[in-house]
């Protein structure tokens, strides 16, 4: 199994506050990996890091097998970032949209290219509307096909969920999972546990800057034994594990970057 992103060591600080604290992190090719934290834990600051939008303080990251620092536009080839909020133009149709960002990139048969992929993400029909129109599920699908344009091996989803409603969330579900099957490598962060638990390969806890644990869904599990009650034997949640792990309940957190 090959690793399409490596990083070790990374720090990052913001004046005197230290966000990122020497993080370790494999993510194999194919292979949905969640990056669950609390808000000020470092995930969007590390993801920032890997699209190289921010440079790391020390350490060293390599993504799609080029070095972040080194070859930041080798990995700009390699990788596509979508955001906590869909980077649509309302004004334009979903089809304008597709067509926008393939000219933008220089390829051959913008609406060819716009055309597949509004089929693959279910938006043909839509196509011809305003983005303004969309529900919040079809613009974060439509911000996703948008992003994989090019075919990008690696792709980074910041909390791709938020703000949107649970059939919302469901479809966006489903888009991450196809991608995956298709052998897309996805970087997922997120705060919703029940999301991770959905859709993550592995789940990498970060905490104070650090990742303090990384491994399947049954892997965290067993890290706290089951509880009895009335002798039914209750396995832990990710949400007990979580939280036991960063003591979440315990002192006030930092505002995210």
């Amino acid at each position: 199994m090959t690793t399409a992103i490596r990083v070790a060591g990374l720090e990052k600080s913001f004046k005197e506050l230290r966000v990122l604290r020497g993080v370790d992190l494999e993510v194999a090719t194919g292979s949905i990996v969640a990056l669950l934290g609390s808000n000020g834990a470092g995930k969007t600051t590390l993801v920032r890091i890997l699209a190289t939008l921010l440079k790391a303080d020390a350490g060293t990251a390599v993504v799609g097998g080029f070095d972040v620092s080194g070859e930041p536009d080798r990995v700009r080839e390699s990788i596509s970032l979508t955001g906590q909020f869909a980077a649509v133009d309302e004004v334009l149709s979903g089809r304008e949209n597709l067509v926008l960002v393939a000219r933008l990139r220089h390829l051959d048969d913008p609406g060819g290219i716009a055309d597949a992929l509004l089929a693959r993400f279910a938006l043909t029909e839509a196509g011809g509307r305003p983005a303004a129109t969309y529900s919040g599920g079809m613009r974060r699908r439509l911000d996703i096909a948008m992003s994989l344009i090019g075919d990008p091996p690696v792709i980074f989803l910041d909390e791709p969920t938020t703000g949107l409603d649970p059939q919302a969330r469901l479809e966006v579900w489903q888009t991450v999972k196809d991608l995956a099957s298709g052998g897309t490598t996805v970087l997922l962060t997120t705060q919703y546990l029940d999301e991770a638990e959905q859709l993550a390969d592995r789940i990498a806890i970060l905490h104070d800057g650090r990742i303090i644990q990384d491994g399947t869904l049954a892997e965290l599990k067993q890290l706290l034994p089951p509880a009895e009650i009335e002798y039914v034997e209750k396995q832990p949640s990710l949400e007990d594990v979580f939280l036991a792990l960063t003591d979440a309940g315990a002192g006030t957190r930092g505002e995210s970057r």
